[in-house]
């Protein structure tokens, strides 16, 4: 007997081993049969079937209908069941907390928003967070068995293997704290933490652009950081501070002093607070970045122009990442990128003189169009992403 046929015998033998090539072809949504599924993976119908029937037997996939038929009875058509597992994406961020309950297509099912402080300590914070996932569960009609996984953005460098906050600026009280022990001491699955900008980054693809592999998330706020997808896969470095783009010297930044302790980062030019403090220092009334952002909606002149400089020394920051990176789409978010085009208008006019011609060819500069919401959403499709691993699926069809 030859050896390829041996092998597929024992694969039909193992009817869920492999069960996640077969669940990935569905996990679009699209309905396909069995004959198609068996087409595009080269397998045997046999070993198909034990593998649908291993998935159906899980929930994880359902029936849709039949296909035209040919003559005789129609074939089934097999498609993702949402509905098999929910995820919670929660968004916590320095001053306010949003978290969601959602299904396995990405779909919000029931929110809950509070002003929160990151500063009030994980205790309060995650008391918060898991209390409010009861509420949504419940509102929802489900129970905490029906959970896969628990999604979660957090304001400072995390390191995502253990999911603990390293020396965050801005939380104290959160330095290296078990966040994923906390939680599962209320729900005992999967939870994944990342900080903000990485979380923003997965929303606005999944919102935006869900066929771009090449993406660049500049958040643009208090601090300025990026969340960098390459290749399809969410680029987060050795220790986790891949994208901190806030510390990078700038030309324009000599002797202007940054918070880290170092001078000319760029977060001590173009973020928030530094905008106000120029303004604010030019008679405006600017104590924010909203107040920044309501002068720039007024057409107050001085304002457009310190949010147009901003943006060319972000400019100056991104041509780097864009040579070194060579992204398809670069998205501007966080609170400054609700001055609008002002703001994009300066980091265009650096980006387009300062990188090689190759890499702006095709590039877009754009917007963000998940906004505020970008954070929540990214935390969702982080938990989907775990429930729906290749690794996570073989368990479950193996169980």
């Amino acid at each position: 007997m030859l050896n390829s046929e041996v092998a597929q015998q024992r694969l039909a033998a193992q009817p869920a081993a492999g069960a996640s090539e077969v669940f990935q072809l569905l996990r679009d949504g699209q309905p396909r049969t069995r004959a198609e599924l068996a087409q595009l993976t080269g397998l045997a119908r046999s070993t198909v079937t034990a593998r649908v029937d291993a998935l159906m037997r899980v929930g994880l996939i359902a029936p849709v209908g039949g296909a035209t038929s040919t003559g005789g009875r129609p074939p089934s058509l097999f498609a993702l069941n949402p509905a098999a597992r929910l995820v919670v994406g929660a968004d916590l961020g320095a001053t306010h907390a949003l978290v969601v309950v959602a299904d396995l297509s990405g779909t919000v099912l029931a929110e809950e928003r509070a002003e929160l402080s990151i500063a009030s300590g994980p205790d309060s914070v995650l008391g918060w967070l898991c209390e409010a996932v009861a509420r949504l569960l419940k509102e929802s009609g489900r129970s905490a068995t029906d959970l896969g996984a628990i999604g979660i953005g957090l304001p400072g460098p995390v390191e995502h293997d253990t999911g603990r906050p390293i020396n965050p600026p801005i939380m104290p009280g959160w330095d290296r704290v078990d966040v994923p022990g906390l939680v599962q001491q209320h729900f005992d699955v999967p939870v994944l933490v990342d900080n903000d900008v990485n979380i923003m980054a997965l929303g606005e693809q999944a919102t935006a652009w869900p066929d771009t592999a090449d993406l660049m998330l500049i958040k643009v706020a208090t601090g300025i950081g990026a969340g960098i997808i390459s290749s399809g896969q969410l680029q987060r470095g050795a220790q986790g501070t891949a994208g901190d783009l806030g510390h990078v010297r700038v030309p324009r930044g000599d002797g202007v002093a940054c918070r880290c302790g170092n001078t000319g980062c760029l977060e001590a030019l173009a973020g928030g607070p530094a905008l106000a403090a120029v303004l604010s220092a030019e008679g405006k009334r600017a104590h924010s970045s909203q107040d920044v952002i309501d002068l720039v909606r007024s057409g107050d002149l001085q304002a457009i122009q310190a949010v147009r400089q901003a943006g060319r020394d972000i400019g100056d920051v991104l041509a780097t990442c864009v040579n070194l990176v060579n992204p398809s789409v670069i998205v501007i978010g966080g609170r400054l990128a609700q001055a609008g085009e002002h703001l994009l208008a300066g980091i265009r006019e650096v980006v387009y003189r300062r990188s090689l011609p190759l890499a702006t060819e095709h590039l877009r500069i754009a917007p963000s169009v998940a906004g505020q919401r970008a954070g929540v959403l990214g935390a969702v499709s982080l938990a989907i992403g775990h429930v729906l691993s290749p690794e996570a699926i073989e368990a479950a069809a193996s169980a």
